[in-house]
């Protein structure tokens, strides 16, 4: 899967540049979500399993990859929360890291929405430690790149045209120190990701891009 992710970044003309060290012990993973593509990235630079939304199950080309790769996933507003938070603990309790994307949504890339934390319950349960870790998109002029986010009404394919169209994108991937869960309950634990991951963008788009991007409403 690792591999398969490595040439899907370069078919999509993406460069992945990796800032700190991708850790190998096994975590809860959390990450911002912009795109599909976020997958892709992530899955170029670490060995993790994924929970997605049910619809990707039925995507061309990434719904197999998904699931030969273990991916776990979760129908929206079916309930399934405790369900699916006590396969990742199963998972996390074998040393098999997992990731999700707490905003529950893809966003532009410029803030990081609310975090929904009842899953990193997952973590706390298994006694495994959360790993924060944030992307930004940036095209050739050093600015955020607007093509690579999946929002609004545009269809997957018209989306992955688009991606195909679009000239190089470097992806930014930054990890965090990891949180330890010892002390934490789920309430706090939920807070201090937020915290991070707020903190961790901005410090991200500061580092890559040569303008910081206005606030989205």
């Amino acid at each position: 899967v690792q591999y398969v992710c490595r040439r899907l970044c370069e078919v999509f003309n993406i460069e992945v540049q990796v800032h700190g060290t991708i850790p190998h012990e096994p975590a809860l993973w959390v990450s911002n979500h912009i795109s599909w593509l976020d997958i892709a990235v992530l899955g170029s630079g670490a060995r993790i399993f994924f929970l997605a939304k049910a619809e990707v199950e039925k995507w061309p080309i990434l719904g197999n990859l998904a699931k030969g790769g273990g991916t776990l996933f979760i129908k929206r507003g079916s309930g399934d929360s405790e369900r699916i938070r006590e396969q990742i603990a199963g998972f996390l309790k074998q040393d098999i890291p997992v990731l999700f994307f707490p905003e529950a949504t893809t966003t532009d890339g410029r803030q990081v929405k609310k975090v929904h934390g009842r899953l990193l319950g997952a973590a706390i349960e298994a006694q495994r430690p959360v790993q924060v870790c944030v992307i930004c998109y940036v095209n050739q002029h050093g600015e955020m790149d607007m093509t690579a986010p999946f929002i609004g009404e545009i269809s997957f394919v018209d989306h992955v045209q688009k991606i195909l169209e679009m000239p190089q994108v470097t992806a930014h991937l930054m990890t965090l120190p990891a949180i330890s869960v010892l002390v934490h309950t789920l309430e706090s634990l939920t807070e201090e990701v937020d915290q991070k991951m707020r903190q961790g963008l901005i410090r991200l788009q500061r580092k890559v891009l040569k303008r910081l991007p206005e606030p989205s409403e």
